[in-house]
């Protein structure tokens, strides 16, 4: 199976991921206080290099994993899908996902709070999230 090109550079994506968690309040020493929202820039690429890292760790073509309006990404091995929209579906805003990667919100605690819509036999990260 072919390994997709990553497009993020390694060392901009863990930049954008820094930058995001010191703007929600979780990076290391930092003081519990206002959260300031992240840049769209922060967000745009935190996500796609998440992606990536979950593409890279989970190569495959079963489930899609949703993340709008920054990125999709195809992951875990398994039956392929040609056409159409596929059987294993994940979506979920980026806040939701950047906190689900990084350990903030656990995947079980996402779904039953209805913050990640999933669908498909296939459709579940809990084995492999989070990713930092």
């Amino acid at each position: 199976m072919a390994i997709a090109r990553r497009r993020i550079d390694l060392e901009e994506g863990r930049a954008a991921l820094t930058a995001w968690r010191a703007a929600v309040g979780q990076e290391a020493g930092h003081e519990p206080g206002p959260v300031t929202p992240p840049s769209r820039t922060v967000m745009a690429t935190a996500v796609r290099y998440s992606l990536e890292e979950l593409t890279a760790r989970a190569p495959g073509n079963s489930v899609e994993v949703r993340v709008p309006p920054f990125g999709v990404t195809q992951c875990v091995e398994g039956p392929r899908h040609t056409r159409g929209t596929p059987p294993n579906v994940i979506e979920c805003d980026a806040a939701t996902w950047l906190s689900m990667v990084t350990g903030r919100l656990a995947w079980s605690a996402a779904v039953d709070a209805g913050r990640v819509a999933a669908s498909g036999l296939r459709a579940d990260l809990s084995e492999l999230l989070p990713l930092f």
